[in-house]
């Protein structure tokens, strides 16, 4: 069976000292203890500004050898200049250092904001450009220029599959040719639980499959249940068996995902303003009886060791 990845979005959260983290756990360490409690992390950081490789090596070498990172795109792609004369930004994105996570880099999130409406022409552009391997992606960051701030990250390493994800938030998106472009470049539609403040659906576009639940009731606040984790996980192991739900809810129904044997899932909580995100990742994980290989556990001491 593909992997199942359970996490959280971020992981530098004043609220989560002395609850998720231990208390007395430094700051730098942050990271070390937070990659053994959950399987993977959605960076975001990268999403409000571009990180330097440097940076991205350090994620890497704290981080244990099974674990993956997917990595938020910045804003000022989809927000500011969106998705209009990108060829530059893309490239200095990838010169910034995300080559550096090597074979931890899982897929790259590309969300739009909520006014930002569904152009097919402009959105095709914006596939075509995706580079999909890491040769491809190095290639492009050496087309970068003067506005990357520091060392340029210009290496491939090891030729490895790039992913792209993308969340929408506005209802122009539902339209069947957005789905049909989705799967005509194998990029994922992130299923975004948002306590139905912007669209949910869950058209299976791609090779794998990417969740972002940001709350049930209350956005980025609220908990799940232990119901709600249940159902969540049924949904899980349906989409890893490279299955639907009983009950999708589609853009679509008319275009079938290609048959797949099994999908990846990649499942990111972002509920973090009341410490619930670490939390309900952990529940999840126990589901798949997936913690059993984590050495830390939220709120609990380090053992001698572990973080070393």
């Amino acid at each position: 069976m593909a992997a199942i990845h359970i996490g959280i979005s971020g992981w530098r959260y004043t609220p989560w000292r002395g609850g998720f983290y231990p208390k007395g756990l430094t700051q730098k360490r942050e990271l070390q203890f937070a990659s053994r409690a959950v399987n993977s992390i959605e960076i975001n950081g990268s999403f409000y500004a571009l990180q330097r490789p440097e940076r991205y090596a350090q994620w890497y070498a704290e981080t244990p050898a099974d674990f993956v990172f997917s990595v938020k795109a910045p804003r000022f792609i989809t927000h500011i200049k969106r998705l209009r004369d990108i060829h530059t930004p893309l490239a200095n994105f990838f010169a910034s250092g995300i080559l550096e996570l090597k074979e931890k880099l899982g897929p790259i999130l590309w969300q739009f904001p909520p006014n930002f409406k569904f152009d097919v022409e402009l959105f095709e552009s914006f596939l075509k450009q995706l580079p999909h391997d890491t040769q491809q992606a190095a290639a492009l960051a050496r087309q970068h220029d003067s506005h990357l701030h520091g060392p340029a990250s210009m290496k491939a390493y090891k030729k490895k599959p790039l992913r792209h994800a993308v969340e929408i938030r506005n209802e122009s998106f539902i339209d069947p040719a957005f789905v049909r472009l989705l799967k005509r470049y194998n990029v994922a539609l992130v299923i975004a639980d948002t306590a139905g403040k912007w669209p949910y659906r869950e058209d299976v576009t791609s090779d794998f499959v990417y969740l972002r639940l940001h709350g049930a009731e209350e956005l980025y606040a609220s908990g799940y249940t232990p119901e709600a984790l249940e159902r969540w996980g049924e949904r899980i192991d349906a989409w890893n068996h490279g299955q639907q739900p009983a009950d999708p809810q589609l853009i679509a129904p008319g275009q079938k995902p290609k048959a797949r044997k099994s999908r990846e899932v990649f499942c990111y909580f972002d509920n973090d303003i009341k410490v619930r995100a670490p939390f309900d990742a952990r529940r999840l994980l126990e589901h798949f009886h997936l913690d059993k290989d984590l050495a830390t556990r939220p709120g609990e001491p380090v053992a001698e060791g572990v973080l070393s």
